[in-house]
């Protein structure tokens, strides 16, 4: 029994009731399908054929839906065909005419053929049970072709899968990100490394032009010490005039060495004996005022066998202009100044640091105590020469200003900017410490040992020693009152091979007198008096000149020898 045949239908009777369209079937998705019902025929005045419904197809599914046909082209001499009509469908009821129209039917989008139902069979045939719709779906599930996955490009991958590749893809550029970031820190390291390495180089070579090292443009004012090899020194000789005591006469060598970067002051004693011109032996201090700056500049390098660059003779009254232009010094005093006046002040006190002006200073570095021996004056200016270099700039500029406001003339072997640089040399070594003050050792004769320090270290050089077989030197004071018998003495005494050396004058004396001060040298004594002239009875043992192994004295009764 369907649902025409429902004795119960309240509706089965009206015939004014709508008839129910029937369930032909189930689609897809489990929705009834209902049979298409015509809809009831108009008349239509210029006889043109109702519109036909699409013929309902069988319910089978079409994996490839074929493109629906184009519609053909209106023909307007064509002659209109009008289609067979389909008798209505009997209505069931009372048998009453409703004017022969259909009751509606709500209308359905054309279902593809193998999707239509069947038609409905007679209303005297059974209609088959619906299957259930699980079997249908399995049924259908088993019709359906089997495709690969392989054979269609846009074929999803599974779920899993394809958040596999999402993270690998993920992960791929992340990977790249972070290479890219690295080479970026990589290069920013490298330039930083660059800038960082660049600015040391600038700094290093700023500092070392500053501190006068550059290479090759370095002056060599603050080179480093260089023990090996040959050491690298300037020498000045500077000699002290006292104008107030004429003859009175001071020398010191003012030392720079570059290679160790130390500055000395080397105490000369008078009594040094040098070797002058044609084999005449003289001491240091005639030496200075007879042969001059040159001569005596000369004798020294030899003596001590060391070059010496120039020479500085400085009076006393410009050591008083230099002291003040530097504005006082201050010295360690060993003693008390005395003042010129009697009952005064002393002029110097005895202390540490005492603040000397210009004068004060001259009067303590010429300033010698009765008894006291000639070193003692000697170190007395080494310590006012050492002050000054500490007030001195060094500067060789500024150095240059203070030598050109001495006004004074200076020796041709060394000019104001020579002694400028020299002094401003010497004045960076007492700033910095690194000066000395010492005492060249002389023995009685006046000569220098091979062996002496000062020599060799502070100046670089080998003293002297006097060879086997050297002439003798010989030390002449003219006692006679007549001036003309040292020269005739000095002309006696080279021509016989001895070396001369002029002792000054003394007072007349009556008798000559020969001596000498070690029994090795009576030999020599003997020959000297007989070259002389004189008696054998004026030879003696005695305490002669300190540089000279004999000693003569030319008395009144010396009288010029014949010409042998």
């Amino acid at each position: 029994m369907n649902d025409r045949q429902n004795p119960y239908d309240p509706y089965a009777h009206d015939p004014y009731a709508q008839p129910q369209p029937e369930i032909i079937g189930y689609d897809a998705y489990g929705q009834p399908v209902y049979q298409q019902t015509a809809p009831p025929q108009q008349y239509d005045p210029y006889g043109r054929p109702p519109p036909q419904s699409p013929q309902p197809q069988g319910y089978e599914y079409d994996p490839y839906p074929q493109r629906p046909q184009q519609p053909a082209q209106y023909d307007p001499y064509a002659q209109q065909q009008s289609p067979p009509q389909q008798a209505a469908p009997p209505h069931e009821g009372y048998g009453y005419d409703t004017g022969g129209q259909q009751p509606w039917v709500p209308q359905q989008s054309p279902v593809p053929q193998s999707q239509q139902p069947r038609s409905a069979p007679a209303d005297s045939e059974e209609i088959p049970a619906e299957p259930p719709r699980e079997e249908v779906s399995a049924q259908r599930r088993t019709e359906a072709p089997q495709y690969a996955t392989e054979q269609f490009s846009f074929v999803e991958e599974p779920d899993d899968n394809s958040e596999d590749v999402i993270d690998w893809l993920k992960f791929t550029e992340s990977r790249t990100e972070r290479r890219e970031e690295a080479k970026r820190r990589g290069r920013s390291r490298v330039v930083a490394l660059a800038v960082v390495l660049a600015l040391v180089v600038v700094g290093a070579m700023g500092y070392l032009w500053y501190a006068d090292k550059l290479p090759g443009l370095s002056s060599g004012k603050n080179d480093k010490p260089s023990v090996a090899g040959a050491q690298k020194r300037d020498v000045i000789a500077l000699h002290l005039h006292n104008t107030k005591k004429p003859g009175m006469t001071s020398t010191v060598l003012l030392v720079d060495n570059a290679s160790t970067g130390q500055g000395t002051t080397v105490l000369l004693p008078n009594s040094l004996s040098l070797a002058g011109d044609n084999g005449v032996t003289t001491t240091l201090a005639k030496s200075v005022e007879d042969d001059g700056s040159a001569g005596t500049r000369e004798s020294l390098g030899t003596a001590l066998g060391t070059p010496i660059g120039g020479t500085w003779r400085l009076d006393t009254p410009y050591l008083e202009v230099l002291v003040d232009l530097v504005s006082t010094i201050d010295v360690d005093t060993d003693t008390a100044v005395p003042d010129a006046k009697k009952g005064a002040t002393p002029l110097v006190g005895k202390g540490a640091q005492q603040t000397l002006s210009g004068r004060m200073a001259v009067a303590y570095a010429t300033y010698r105590a009765p008894g006291e021996p000639e070193t003692k004056q000697l170190a007395r200016f080494g310590a006012v020469m050492h002050a000054v270099l500490k007030k001195i700039s060094d500067d060789p500029q500024a150095a240059t200003v203070t030598v050109q406001s001495l006004a004074q003339i200076l020796d041709p072997s060394l000019p104001e900017k020579s002694l400028a640089v020299s002094l401003a040399k010497l004045a960076e070594h007492a700033k910095k410490g690194a000066y000395q003050t010492v005492l060249l050792p002389v023995r009685p004769d006046g000569r220098v040992s091979e062996s002496d320090t000062v020599v060799k270290n502070v100046l670089g050089g080998t003293a002297t020693a006097p060879e086997q077989g050297a002439a003798v030197r010989v030390g002449v004071r003219n006692a006679t009152g007549k001036p003309s018998a040292t020269e005739n003495a000095r002309i006696t005494l080279v021509n016989s091979g001895y070396a001369f050396a002029d002792t000054g004058n003394a007072s007349t004396a009556a008798a000559s007198g020969v001596t000498y001060a070690d029994d090795a040298h009576k030999p020599k004594a003997d020959e000297v008096a007989k070259t002389l002239g004189l008696p054998a009875t004026s030879v003696a043992k005695g305490q002669g000149a300190q540089n000279v192994e004999v000693s003569v004295v030319l008395g009144s009764d010396y009288k010029v020898p014949p010409p042998q």
